[in-house]
């Protein structure tokens, strides 16, 4: 789920007025005036969904799962906030390559991606050319897992800027070094080991005269520079791509959501890998489209 494993991170989308991030700034589903005293913030954006998931290769083997998310998004001065908790398989239907709560899986699989402004923090505009703020960014990923082989725990840490595209494109970059502590039992446990470079892009396709609104949002994780392809034979790999591609129709409340992913050496594993995990020899897929689609409800 997340940027690793699920869909949510293009779910901070779509676009309000005034919004100039792609990151989560001021960005709320309304498109017709709303009683913010519902609202915990009248600047906290909050919502659950409930996804489906097919071929999604964030490992060797592709999972499908239906999942329930929770997600938060919101700016409140210098502090920009991201973010979405995960029950995995909550309503125990996945294929054999899922499991959850209920199976001996994850029961929760989060992901925060909260940026401080650099701006904010010493007074001053610090933009310049097509750079319009500065930011000190992090995006941490969690995965409980059933015991310590199965947990993941990993902080990217970095900087990032939101970018004057001077089109309808809402366009927000990140560059972070990663440190990895538990990661499934790989090698690479314990270590600072590589990097991510990160686009985050929205652009507003339309509003109708029902109220609703339809909205591209995208995402691109370029994982570089691990040194989990060192070992001789590995089938692991130093680079890893993740696309995402995401239609979000929604109402003030309720929203809908289709989204195509594009792997390539998803998980850091190399596709077409021969592999046995003690179950039987099987080749990896790594590479290709998966697909989500969700119903949601923003309070």
């Amino acid at each position: 789920m997340g940027l690793t494993g699920s869909v949510s991170c293009w779910a901070a989308t779509a676009p309000a007025k005034g919004v100039d991030s792609a990151q989560g700034e001021d960005l709320s589903y309304e498109v017709a005036p709303a009683n913010t005293n519902q609202k915990a913030a009248p600047w906290y954006n909050q919502n659950f969904t409930l996804i489906g998931s097919k071929d999604i290769s964030f490992g060797p083997r592709p999972s499908d799962d239906i999942y329930l998310e929770y997600e938060y998004f919101g700016r409140k001065g210098p502090f920009e906030l991201y973010g979405y908790i995960d029950a995995p398989k909550i309503l125990g239907i996945g294929n054999s390559n899922d499991s959850g709560a209920w199976d001996k899986g994850s029961p929760i699989f989060m992901e925060h991606e909260p940026r401080i402004s650099i701006d904010e923090l010493v007074g001053r505009k610090l933009g310049f050319g097509l750079f319009k703020e500065f930011y000190i960014a992090f995006d941490w990923i969690y995965d409980m897992g059933h015991n310590k082989a199965g947990r993941a725990n990993t902080l990217y840490t970095g900087l990032g800027t939101d970018i004057d595209t001077h089109s309808p494109v809402n366009l927000s970059a990140n560059f972070y070094a990663r440190r990895q502590w538990e990661n499934y039992g790989a090698s690479n446990e314990n270590s600072w080991d590589g990097y991510r470079a990160q686009l985050k892009y929205i652009l507003p396709l339309g509003k109708y005269s029902n109220g609703a609104s339809l909205t591209y949002v995208g995402f691109t994780n370029f994982d570089f520079g691990s040194d989990l392809h060192d070992e001789p034979g590995s089938p692991r790999t130093a680079n890893a791509t993740v696309a995402t591609n995401v239609l979000l129709y929604s109402f003030t409340h309720l929203r809908f959501m289709a989204v195509g992913r594009y792997f390539h050496n998803g998980g850091n594993w190399k596709d077409g890998s021969q592999l046995d995990f003690g179950d039987g020899p099987f080749e990896a897929r790594s590479n290709g489209w998966g697909y989500y689609f969700g119903v949601g409800y923003q309070f």
